[in-house]
């Protein structure tokens, strides 16, 4: 476009961007007083009937939409040349790509411009839509009522996919596109291919758990294990901008948990008072014990265990459980803290330890840790199915005497942690 004043009614002031197919122009409306935003074809493209078509599909759909989530066309129409424009409302606060100029974004405001994106693109899905193509220089800024930024989803591209739960592509392939926009406002960088995205904690250290699980469920290669929507991974996403919700700390009533445990049933602790900070949880023979943090201690089980249920000798020997929740302790897939301290009578608990697996979990690697009465092999697995990470270790008698032997497994949600303080503790008597 050359030297162009006017396009119908509206009054050419700038260029605000080009991409393949046209030029997108900030321009005054003089019979409404309003700026808008002006996308015309490209010449290079004006000859392709195919291109064209494309080019007033997108009209038609932003038109579809029919969400202020969406930027609205307003107008539609021809140069004297044949070239189709199409007139948006124009969003004045850029895109946001444009905040990334910066640098990463506070994760507070990150999180909630991203769960805005993602509350755009089910605007889109919600007509059948599915856009392919989200990224920050499609996610344009408005400046709300309030002053507080909004986003607006635009540049629909690719877009007009059906929404069809089984087909190639289908809602979660935006989820995915939401999750590396997400993981680029946080961490200044785009997330690498998919399966090789490297933790958005590890480029920005201290990143909440809980902010590092949603966007690496979001980034899966598995369409499957995804957040299973956009709307949903707003949600999630406004929760964690909100901050966490205190927990209610729970006191162990001790003579009614020795009962509870003596009938090998699950123990519930109660709220009593100033709670402790740890808690020394014991089997019902009294011969193993360990202390975990209070908040593990929901529920405790300690009607000892068999360990061929792992592969090792039969034969019935102590150990407890202790969790928030007991019942959901098998899944991966649930946010559980807590520990199982069981005793081996025979077989090689460190051998065992070596060949355990949890697949759907990131394998973090192997350590040999030396306890104050125990030698340590402890392995551990992050970003389970559910967000958190499995430890498991076997613990043997550093004089090498092979007597006793323990098999502990620790859950936690988010990453590991007070690992080499919780095993120092587990204690067996005579």
């Amino acid at each position: 476009m050359h030297s162009v004043e006017r396009i119908g009614r509206y009054r050419i002031e700038r260029p605000l961007g080009t991409g393949t197919f046209g030029t997108v122009w900030l321009a005054h409306d003089d019979t409404l007083d309003a700026p808008v935003a002006v996308k015309v074809l490209a010449d290079t493209w004006s000859h392709r009937p195919d291109i064209r078509e494309r080019f007033l599909s997108e009209a038609r759909l932003l038109r579809r939409a029919g969400s202020r989530r969406v930027v609205q066309v307003i107008d539609i129409g021809e140069l004297p040349d044949g070239r189709p424009y199409f007139v948006m409302e124009y969003a004045d606060g850029g895109t946001l790509a444009d905040l990334l100029d910066d640098g990463p974004l506070p994760v507070p405001e990150a999180l909630r411009l991203t769960a805005l994106a993602a509350r755009a693109a089910a605007a889109l899905h919600d007509v059948g839509l599915v856009h392919r193509d989200l990224k920050p220089s499609s996610l344009l800024l408005r400046t709300g009522p309030d002053g507080a930024r909004e986003v607006v989803l635009a540049d629909l591209g690719p877009a007009g996919t059906p929404c069809e739960p089984h087909a190639d592509t289908d809602v979660r392939a935006d989820v995915y596109s939401l999750g590396a926009v997400g993981y680029h406002l946080i961490t200044g960088s785009v997330p690498g291919p998919p399966g090789e995205v490297v933790r958005p904690d590890r480029l920005r250290p201290g990143l909440d758990p809980g902010v590092r699980r949603a966007l690496m469920r979001a980034l899966r290669t598995d369409r499957g294990r995804r957040v299973p929507d956009a709307r949903a991974f707003a949600e999630e996403l406004e929760r964690l901008a909100a901050g966490p919700k205190p927990r209610r700390r729970r006191h162990r009533l001790l003579g009614l948990a020795a009962g509870a445990a003596a009938a090998g049933m699950a123990f519930t602790l109660m709220d009593h008072g100033p709670a402790p900070t740890e808690l020394r949880i014991q089997d019902a023979t009294g011969r193993v014990e360990a202390v975990v943090p209070a908040t593990w201690a929901g529920q405790v089980r300690g009607s000892g265990w068999d360990p061929r249920v792992l592969g090792l000798p039969a034969g019935h020997q102590p150990g407890f459980a202790v969790a928030d929740d007991l019942a959901r302790w098998q899944d991966l897939g649930a946010d559980v803290d807590g520990m199982f301290v069981g005793m081996v009578g025979r077989g090689e608990v460190t051998a065992l330890v070596n060949a355990l697996t949890h697949p759907g979990c990131h394998y973090d690697g192997a350590r040999d840790h030396t306890l104050s009465v125990w030698h340590g092999r402890v392995r551990t697995w992050s970003d389970c199915p559910g967000g958190g990470s499995v430890v498991e270790a076997g613990l043997t008698p550093p004089d090498g005497s092979g007597q006793p032997q323990m098999y502990v497994q620790i859950r936690q949600q988010g990453e590991p942690s007070g690992i080499r303080r919780v095993l120092g503790s587990v204690r067996v008597g005579g």
